[in-house]
């Protein structure tokens, strides 16, 4: 069982949750000064008009027609399906339904906002997007965006995941980027954090914090980020438009579901349909899933803290582990960030999502359940989303009760397979750190 929508219905719009969070956000602090941040010096880092967008309160914001042109070139609208062989191998009365960000032509939902910020770029006159990636899926995305809009694209890759996943570099050299291990020798605070540890993993923090220093240098580059801010967020909301229309041929969801690293996925899907409980419309119920290496929701601090590793960005108020935390190397890239995007923070504290943390080979069972089940092999973040989703159809066997669930299988794990190959050679490591700088650790 599957919807799918024609091209005519990519939605015309994306959707800002800024006015509708339950309280103000709080504004992002100059890291030189701790007072409100001023929008002209973000205009140093990122294209004008992904400024504008970021402190915008318009509840909806328009899709350009050449960027809704571009995402049905990348393949939306993106299919859903219910998962009926996973619900015949739980033995539940839930019903399980996933939106398959993996069909996009780079194989993930990333490809949503690379789209839109080289399109804003590419408007504005910039040459160069310079960017960070945990996985390598956001660093694909916007490979592929700069080479559609005639663009230049430099990445820096999380060490972990640049040796764990070669076939990546590849695919973002393809596209025609510039690709380096993050912690690299190009940067000052690369070289710093190499000279600590030769030999040392990265993390998205790291790899922002040589992005940012590399666009300073650089007067026709600017900075283009795969998670976290709002712009980023609003953009990813095509996805949960989509499947409210694509539900709406089945049935509504009483529960959502997503993997949370800096936010974005969860975001699109989820935020269309936050909307509609902030406004008293409706009663869906949201889980936000990460891992336990990287507990930002379920352990982390709701404070003001630097984005990055080397203290360069804006201060946000968000939840996090602290901004020096150094985050094991494990296959889910994507998820390793010590942060989370301040308006999912928000919703957190007014108990709008509940989250949730996993050990990485309690996730990749779960995925090895669903590759065998559906066929799909799922990239190791999204196979969080997974593992939440067979959970709450488990107790909804548990407790007898029919329940409808959706969940966002944000990615494709088919260049995963060194995870995949760890777990089912019983290598996977499982990390709980015990300390956190935010806590004091």
């Amino acid at each position: 069982m599957k919807a799918v929508l024609p091209d005519g219905r990519i939605p015309k719009k994306w959707y800002n949750i800024l006015p509708d969070l339950p309280e103000p956000l709080a504004p992002p602090l100059d890291p030189e000064t701790d007072e409100p941040m001023e929008p002209e010096k973000l205009l140093r880092i990122f294209a004008e008009e992904l400024v504008k967008q970021e402190m915008s309160t318009e509840r909806y914001i328009e899709i350009p027609r050449k960027v809704r042109e571009l995402y049905a070139k990348i393949g939306r609208p993106t299919p859903l399906f219910r998962a009926t062989n996973l619900e015949k191998a739980l033995g539940t009365p839930a019903r399980i339904y996933f939106k398959y960000e993996g069909a996009t032509v780079t194989g993930s939902h990333k490809i949503n906002t690379a789209l839109a910020q080289a399109y804003y770029a590419k408007e504005q006159g910039i040459e160069k997007l310079i960017t960070e990636t945990g996985a390598g899926q956001w660093g694909t995305a916007l490979s592929l965006a700069g080479a559609l809009l005639g663009l230049k694209v430099r990445v820096y890759m999380a060490r972990a995941s640049y040796v764990q996943k070669p076939y990546r570099k590849t695919i973002m050299r393809l596209y025609g980027a510039e690709v380096y291990p993050s912690p690299s020798e190009r940067t000052e605070i690369g070289r710093r954090f190499l000279r600590e540890d030769p030999n040392h993993p990265g993390g998205l923090g790291i790899a922002i914090s040589e992005a940012i220093e590399d666009v300073l240098r650089d007067g026709n580059a600017r900075y283009a980020l795969g998670s976290v801010l709002n712009h980023v967020l609003m953009h990813q909301t095509v996805i949960g438009l989509e499947a409210m229309e694509q539900m709406g041929e089945f049935e509504e969801p009483d529960v959502i579901i997503g993997c949370v690293g800096g936010g974005s996925n969860f975001a699109g899907l989820a935020y269309p349909f936050v909307k509609e409980v902030l406004e008293g419309k409706a009663d869906y119920e949201f889980i936000a899933v990460e891992p336990k290496a990287a507990p930002s929701m379920t352990r982390g601090v709701y404070r003001y803290d630097f984005g990055d590793s080397g203290g360069y960005t804006p201060k946000m108020k968000m939840h996090t582990l602290g901004h020096t935390y150094y985050v094991p190397p494990i296959h889910a890239g994507g998820l390793r960030y010590h942060g989370l995007a301040p308006t999912l923070s928000v919703l957190i504290n007014h108990g709008v999502v509940t989250p949730v943390a996993y050990h990485q080979n309690d996730v990749f069972l779960a995925a090895e359940l669903f590759a065998k089940t559906e066929g799909i092999i799922p990239a190791p973040e999204s196979a969080h989303a997974v593992k939440g989703a067979i959970d709450r159809a488990i107790r909804a066997k548990v407790e007898g009760r029919e329940e409808v669930i959706l969940f966002n299988l944000s990615g494709h794990g088919l260049l995963d397979l060194k995870g995949y190959e760890d777990y089912l050679d019983g290598k996977l490591e499982d990390y709980e750190p015990e300390h956190f700088p935010a806590l004091g650790g």
